[in-house]
């Protein structure tokens, strides 16, 4: 039964999110400061969502084929590669450290 206690209580707390969002004054919105945040706070989510995929498993720290597709994945990005071939480049890598590495 703690299950759907737990499941009620994820959907009250993302209606009660929800609503405080539709709450906040349009005004408040279109301040520099709260545009600029909410640029920028997808990208350090999403930065930190793929840092925490690449470099961990559980409370370990690892580098493994992982670490070395991102890197060629930034190494993709740093020559301006297009998007789909810094996919391919960080695939490829990943899948060249995995098969030597048994």
């Amino acid at each position: 039964m703690s299950v759907w206690i737990a499941i009620g209580v994820t959907a009250v707390g993302c209606y009660a999110v929800k609503l405080l969002g539709l709450l906040v004054p349009a005004g408040a919105l279109e301040r520099p400061l709260v545009r600029r945040l909410a640029a920028l706070l997808p990208v350090a989510l999403l930065a930190a969502l793929t840092a925490q995929q690449t470099f961990a498993d559980g409370q370990e720290l690892v580098l493994d084929a992982r670490a070395a597709g991102v890197a060629a994945a930034a190494v993709a990005l740093l020559l301006r590669a297009p998007f789909l071939l810094v996919v391919a480049a960080a695939v490829v890598v990943a899948a060249g450290v995995r098969a030597m590495g048994g």
